[in-house]
């Protein structure tokens, strides 16, 4: 098995914030995170996927497809928005990297056969250089 990855970029904000929850108790929870005022962060995702190499073009993925198919899904959808009010697939959800990368998991599972027939393997997903989230599916 070989696995292969591709590394994009986004930049967004969001909010930590459980409506039910006094302010005080979010900001007790969450800290600066809960800023009525929002926070952002300059992402790195980092999506790998694992196969057997094309007899034919000696690749597991298309790096090239695979960077459109993450733009074209994923960061044009996310990058400069604030992920808790203008990204549809995030609407009703805690805007937590943990979320975020689920419901990225989702998305390209869905979307990756179109490309190829390579498996997803892992989203990892850096908030910050030293905050990160990675998934393997459920």
């Amino acid at each position: 098995m070989i696995y292969v990855s591709r590394q994009e970029h986004f930049n967004a904000a969001h909010k930590l914030h459980n409506p039910a929850w006094t302010d005080e108790r979010n900001r007790e929870v969450f800290g600066p995170c809960a800023n009525t005022n929002w926070h952002g962060h300059n992402y790195d995702l980092i999506v790998t996927v694992k196969g057997q190499p094309n007899p034919e073009t000696g690749f597991v993925v298309d790096l090239k497809a695979l960077s459109t198919l993450i733009r074209r899904h994923i960061t044009d959808q996310v990058d400069h928005k604030n992920l808790n009010l203008d990204v549809p697939f995030m609407a009703g959800k805690m805007a937590s990297t943990e979320n975020l990368v689920v419901a990225f998991w989702e998305i390209l599972e869905r979307e990756l056969p179109g490309i190829t027939t390579a498996r997803l393997h892992c989203i990892k997903l850096y908030e910050t250089p030293r905050n990160f989230v990675e998934y393997y599916g459920s």
